[in-house]
């Protein structure tokens, strides 16, 4: 009689390629495996897991997740998979999983490799056999930073997002063996120089990032996608080693910070600017981090330096000391509707304590646009409004919202309907977006192994090139998975969610009175998206609901009733 007990198999491949080792083919093999070896289980209840458009560096995967769940809940015997690295290419994950399959009473078989942990045997050469696969990868990632130690010497610029104030641009020599070689390098563009070294002189000067900030949108000035700087793009810009110039202050400094210097002291001539690789840690889905300076690999550049070594070294100095700067414990803050409140010009409003008391013996306070206090007035001109008049409406409005046959408990449900299509059609394009990004990094991973090799060849302008797509494709893969985890993230609410949501409603009106704080502030973001202000009207935009028109409101400025829309925009 078979047994009632399920045989799992599991599959994993970067990318479909319609070739070779196909997911498809994988469980086609491990199938035929269990039907030879686990005669006593049933082919038709055998569990099937499938990752795609995942690398095997970690067993961050969802069907893995999934499978390993039902490992521990005692609901498969064995584990067959093709490959040892379909599931990991990292020794230490790799390691953990066959102690925790093997307390777990759990075989773990590979079908490639014929090794079969129920045997000691199977174990030892598993282990041997991981720890190869992870010696490889390491070897590839050495072999990647040597050449880039190569093309370093090169002072190129391999492609990507250019800095502000350069373009990249392609130019052609041609070798002592009559060979056209092409390479890129960046050039300047006036206007934006200007702004670059407008931003280096008033850090200097004022030695602030929100000084700086202000003078930048007061005169207007623009990124390079057109958009007000911020003080995150001031402070990328301000220690970018790309605007230093080459120069005897520059060498020093460099050669003190033990970077990985690929220049000869003759080199730091002050004619060029400084170009520095392998500076960054960019992983799909996460913040871009930049690497400690003595893992930079740095050389003489092509392009023209904006910034003297000196001003260069002194801006780093500034930022470290104000990074390092003692914390100080911020004041007290009473606001409920700090993150949720906007301006009409789609900046925060934060609130503004004063010293002041009203009759209740609680602190006065209003709400003021964040871009109108960092340009000072020069961008917007938006009124404040009185922070504890609008709290309390917020509070007394959101009262009346509770009962189960109220109008935004039904525009709840129908908006739970709504997130729920949408949160599916998300996870789809999501799951695509990395695959598609996982394979775009491999590939740049190729090409600049090969880039080297190929110097002086007519295929160096091709791959160059090919770097250059990849880089721009990575860029807008990483900004629509960003807008689609923060639509996720902000729309995907469920049963659960929303049963809490409706069972807070039914309770606010008896017990907000008697919450700290705190538990206000977390009570009102359950429920509500975010809430602009117009200088006139207050527009509240709820998790679910539909607009239905305008409440009156007490006064919040100049002593006008204030009409309180309910949105779900």
């Amino acid at each position: 009689m078979p047994n009632n007990k399920s045989i799992a198999i599991y599959s994993r491949k970067s990318k479909f390629t319609g070739k070779g080792e196909s997911i498809d083919n994988q469980i086609e093999l491990c199938r035929q495996y269990i039907r030879t070896h686990y005669t006593d289980y049933d082919d038709a209840n055998t569990l099937v897991f499938e990752d795609e458009g995942f690398s095997g560096g970690n067993t961050e995967r969802p069907k893995f997740k999934k499978m390993m769940a039902e490992a521990r809940g005692k609901k498969i015997p064995a584990i067959v998979c093709y490959r040892l690295d379909r599931i990991s290419r990292n020794i230490g994950d790799f390691a953990k999983l066959i102690e925790e399959l093997d307390g777990l009473g759990v075989s773990f078989v590979s079908i490639k490799e014929q090794f079969d942990t129920s045997s000691p045997m199977g174990r030892a050469m598993m282990y041997i056999s991981s720890v190869f696969s992870q010696l490889e990868r390491e070897t590839i990632a050495e072999r990647i930073r040597d050449n880039m130690h190569e093309l370093s010497k090169t002072g190129r610029w391999l492609g990507g997002i250019t800095p502000t104030g350069y373009v990249s641009v392609s130019v052609e020599n041609v070798t002592v063996d009559g060979k056209t070689k092409k390479a890129c390098m960046l050039g300047t563009i006036p206007e934006e120089a200007e702004i670059v070294k407008f931003i280096f002189a008033n850090f200097l000067r004022n030695n602030s990032l929100t000084k700086t900030e202000t003078l930048l949108l007061n005169n207007g000035y623009k990124t390079k996608n057109n958009k007000l700087f911020t003080r995150f793009a001031i402070k990328n810009i301000l220690t970018n080693p790309v605007y230093m110039m080459a120069d005897e202050t520059a060498y020093h400094y460099l050669r003190e910070c033990e970077v990985d210097l690929f220049a000869e002291e003759r080199e730091f001539n002050g004619k060029r600017g400084t170009m520095a690789y392998n500076r960054t840690i960019q992983k799909p889905g996460k913040t871009t981090v930049i690497r400690p300076i003595n893992e930079w690999i740095v050389a003489v550049g092509k392009h023209e330096a904006l910034i003297s070594g000196e001003d260069w070294i002194k801006v780093q100095e500034k930022l470290g000391q104000n990074s390092s700067k003692s914390y100080r414990k911020p004041r007290s803050n009473v606001a409920l509707l700090s993150g949720l409140l906007f301006c009409e010009c789609g900046d925060y409003m934060r609130p503004k304590l004063s010293k002041r008391k009203n009759s209740q013996g609680e602190l006065i306070y209003t709400y003021l646009c964040s871009m109108k206090e960092k340009s000072r007035m020069h961008n917007c001109q938006g009124k404040n409004v009185n922070g504890n008049m609008l709290d309390a409406a917020i509070c007394e409005e959101v009262k009346r919202l509770n009962g189960d046959d109220s109008e935004f408990v039904k525009q709840l449900e129908i908006g739970k309907k709504q997130l729920e299509d949408n949160h599916d059609e998300y996870g789809e394009s999501l799951k695509h977006l990395r695959a598609e990004l996982a394979e775009s990094e491999k590939e740049i991973a190729g090409l600049v192994s090969t880039l080297a090799k190929a110097a002086g060849t007519p295929s160096e302008d091709y791959i160059i090139k090919q770097i250059d797509e990849h880089h721009k494709k990575i860029e807008a893969f990483k900004s629509r998975i960003g807008e689609l985890e923060g639509l996720t993230a902000t729309h995907a609410l469920s049963d659960i969610e929303f049963d809490l949501l409706r069972q807070l409603l039914s309770n606010f009106s008896s017990t907000l009175d008697h919450m700290e704080i705190e538990q206000k502030r977390a009570a009102l973001r359950s429920f509500i998206k975010k809430i602009v202000w117009d200088g006139e009207n207050i527009h509240v935009f709820f998790f679910g609901s539909e607009d239905k028109g305008d409440i009156e409101l007490p006064g919040c400025s100049d002593g006008t009733n204030i009409p309180y829309g309910k949105n779900s925009k």
